[in-house]
């Protein structure tokens, strides 16, 4: 079973592959239909790996907008004749950028946890 801290690495892979590529630009990503389904596929990735967090952890961490961002997992895995690009290419510049800096901080505090740990022996 995959822990939390996995899942939080699983989201930060996803959004570095969705960074790589949204460098090209609005222009690129609106005329290029595979660069649309690349994003696409890491945000559901995002959306997956979150709705898998243990509730009490994304409880714990409710600065982050979890819901928003299963809700949006499940509008494109659904409802995928409807997805706005428009509201993609959005998510993917403003929000994926801020989400990765604060699942960055939630993992250095788990790294941090784990230190302080005592060592038996």
């Amino acid at each position: 079973m995959r822990s939390d801290r996995d899942r939080l690495l699983d989201i930060v892979e996803a959004i570095d592959k969705i960074e790589r590529y949204t460098a090209r630009g609005k222009d690129a990503f609106k005329s290029d239909e595979f660069l649309q389904v690349w994003i696409i596929h890491h945000l559901q990735t995002v959306g997956e790996a979150a709705s898998k967090l243990d509730p009490d952890f994304r409880q714990h961490h409710s600065t982050i907008p979890w819901a928003r961002i299963i809700a949006m997992r499940n509008i494109l895995v659904h409802a995928y004749f409807s997805v706005d690009l428009d509201e993609v290419w959005t998510t993917a510049e403003q929000d994926i950028p801020m989400l990765r800096n604060q699942i960055l901080v939630i993992l250095d505090e788990l790294n941090r946890g784990q230190e302080e740990e005592p060592i038996e022996g």
